[in-house]
């Protein structure tokens, strides 16, 4: 199956960066750096060292602490298709460079104005220049807007690219965000068949389809994805790391046991926490409500078997399920389980009134735990109990 055999390139620290609010310190960077390579990611992409004098200076300051701890991820910039980013970034110490340039017409004709024969040239004398330079450097080469891009036009650049046989693998991108699963699926595939080369997904999320566009690019043999935490990027971000891993572990734990899952909550309080914004209610995995379950119907099978109404088990992430009992939906299985948890022997019929007391109340305004707790215990205590 192709989704056992994938890594992650995290981008957080390169498509991360150009999310709205993000301005990461040098400190910060090798703080989230430590946590992805305890996480277990195979890769993390940095800006490129051209984009400001910072920029350069935090390159080479992950890559000295990546080399002087140990740590396990290899780290990757990104480059446009340019002689001087190249020599800049291997100046940096990165274990890969990441080369890419536009290939719709749209980029070619607002962003670099170069034609295909100019693309192909010029991934000629980049990639040859990287690999004379460094030749155990991870090398990879995409194409930017690939969705919207001419499919002559890819299968040219592609194969001219792959004939070269310099690069570690080839990216595709789904720049803006339109593509189709099945779209990606069938690039994909075709280029797994027309290369041999491992290949690279990286998709937006401005019409929702990251995650499947990325499980799509998997079914068609890709064997790196590219994320974010919390999926933060241009625009509305790129494939979500927490959101890729439910995806894949819905299908099969097995397909993310490499991965140390119950780093991801850390990963994603510390990107919200510098990054100034909350964490989505329906994030996928740690959102507040992502482990609640509130339906008298819904808790009583939860209470009974969790993978009734839970196809991920929260304990696997270091979370815990809710049941909250203090509102007009609750269930008397449910207050009887609450009963349980404060040793509180009372029968049934009790347990039902108290239920239909706190529905009432809830009507006009839900009640907090505590005050479940007192009906509870002033029940026990007025000797409502079994004997």
């Amino acid at each position: 199956m192709p989704f056992q055999h994938f890594s992650i390139i995290e981008s957080t620290l390169r498509e991360g960066e150009q999310f709205s609010t993000a301005t990461f310190t040098t400190a910060q960077k090798i703080e989230i750096v430590r946590l992805l390579d305890r996480f277990g990611v195979e890769m993390i992409e940095m800006t490129s060292p051209l984009a400001s004098p910072q920029s350069e200076a935090d390159v080479h300051a992950v890559a000295r602490v990546v080399r002087a701890e140990g740590l396990r991820v290899k780290l990757l910039t990104h480059v446009r298709c340019k002689r001087e980013d190249a020599l800049r970034a291997l100046e940096t110490g990165v274990h890969g460079i990441d080369v890419v340039i536009g290939t719709s017409p749209q980029l070619m004709q607002h962003s670099h104005g170069k034609d295909i024969r100019y693309i192909i040239d010029a991934a000629g004398e980049v990639l040859s220049f990287i690999r004379e330079q460094a030749p155990d450097v991870i090398l990879r080469f995409s194409t930017e807007d690939t969705f919207r891009s001419r499919l002559s036009d890819l299968y040219r650049v592609y194969l001219a690219v792959a004939d070269l046989n310099l690069v570690n693998r080839l990216g595709v991108a789904d720049t803006v965000g339109v593509a189709l699963p099945s779209q990606v699926t069938l690039l994909v595939s075709e280029l797994v068949r027309l290369t041999g080369l491992d290949i690279e997904f990286h998709g937006h999320n401005d019409s929702g389809c990251a995650i499947a566009n990325a499980c799509a690019a998997l079914e068609g043999g890709a064997t790196h994805i590219d994320t974010t935490i919390l999926g933060i990027g241009e625009r509305n971000g790129i494939t979500p790391l927490g959101g890729l891993i439910a995806r894949l572990y819905t299908l099969n734990k097995a397909y993310v046991a490499k991965y140390n899952l119950r780093v991801l909550p850390e990963l994603d309080r510390l990107v919200a926490d510098i990054c100034g914004i909350d964490i989505p209610f329906n994030n996928y995995i740690t959102g507040a409500s992502a482990f609640i379950h509130k339906a008298g119907i819904h808790a009583k099978a939860v209470l009974a078997d969790p993978e009734t109404y839970e196809a991920l088990n929260p304990a696997d992430f270091g979370l815990t399920r809710t049941v909250p009992i203090g509102h007009r939906l609750t269930g008397w299985n449910a207050v009887r389980r609450r009963a349980q948890e404060l040793a509180l022997a009372l029968p049934d019929h009790t347990v039902q009134r108290i239920t239909q007391e706190i529905k009432a109340r809830a009507d006009s305004t839900p009640l907090t735990p505590a005050e479940v707790d007192q009906l509870l215990v002033e029940a026990s205590q007025a000797g409502e109990i079994h004997t």
